[in-house]
């Protein structure tokens, strides 16, 4: 078990954290696609304040999806957003908080250097070095999810990338890889986490050895769907070979997939079915 980081309360960025009630600003616009059909997309605010707020609830809805897909593994696994008003701060779970619990008052606030700046709970080390490292190597990388899933475990340990054996598998071809320094070892290290940032490159999604998935998006909702998915497309990839040799999809036909369902907005929009389920079913996340 990794020792969690000592923590102590300082003040939030400058916009205090607000209510837990949703901004008029943080309802999805839309915009018409090239069909005439409207389509929402991910929205804009005025301030740093609706943001932040919208940012938050994103991720304790993240959290609380994560849970009901059973990602969850005692104290293990962590998703992190950027601040929008100080982007070398993120927003992140306490560390031993099951998923499936955390609202939007329960995340604390953390610097690059581990301190806990807005909260009074404590902070996974290991979650802190992979995701500080990856979020300072990407400045494009607004959040990144890692958890201890059962099947993207499993396929871990096989040292390989996922094939394009479906359609689903396809929306991150040739955008994953995996990263085999430090496989199996706890993350407490500040270059085991470099090692993990480097190895990912500017790719989405990447398998640490031995240790699971591990992706990141320009949005919460991004960044949660590619974790999802790729866990499901482990499951599938491991049943398929369990049962035979599956078929690939050939180069152009996984390319073409890609363009059509791989995008940031693909990510995005694919999550919005999930996150309305636990707007409804999860009202508590939002306190």
């Amino acid at each position: 078990m990794a020792a969690p980081t000592k923590p102590h309360t300082a003040a939030t960025p400058s916009a205090e954290a607000p209510s837990a009630e949703t901004p008029e600003s943080s309802m999805p616009s839309f915009e018409p696609t090239q069909d005439g059909i409207s389509l929402p997309k991910p929205p804009v605010f005025a301030t740093s304040a609706e943001e932040r707020l919208h940012r938050k609830q994103q991720l304790a809805g993240a959290f609380r999806i994560f849970g009901r897909f059973g990602f969850g593994e005692g104290i293990a696994g962590h998703i992190t957003v950027r601040d929008p008003e100080d982007p070398d701060m993120f927003w992140v779970n306490p560390f031993g908080m099951s998923f499936r619990h955390i609202r939007v008052s329960d995340l604390i606030l953390v610097d690059h250097d581990g301190v806990v700046r807005y909260g009074n709970k404590p902070v996974n080390r290991a979650g802190f070095v992979i995701h500080s490292a990856v979020h300072e190597a990407r400045p494009d990388v607004v959040a990144a999810c890692h958890a201890h899933s059962v099947h993207g475990k499993a396929w871990s340990s096989l040292g390989r990338k996922l094939d394009p054996i479906t359609q689903d598998a396809c929306a991150l071809y040739d955008n994953h890889t995996v990263v085999a320094e430090g496989a199996g070892a706890v993350v407490v290290d500040r270059e085991a986490g470099a090692a993990l940032a480097k190895g990912l490159g500017d790719l989405r999604m990447a398998f640490h050895q031995n240790h699971g998935i591990f992706t990141v998006g320009d949005t919460v909702a991004e960044a949660a769907w590619w974790f999802i998915s790729t866990e499901r497309n482990c499951q599938a990839q491991l049943l398929a070979e369990a049962a035979g040799t599956p078929t690939m999809i050939d180069h152009a036909n996984a390319d073409f997939t890609r363009e059509q369902t791989g995008s940031p907005f693909a990510g995005w929009f694919s999550f919005q079915p999930l996150w309305d389920e636990v707007v409804r079913t999860d009202p508590d996340l939002f306190d």
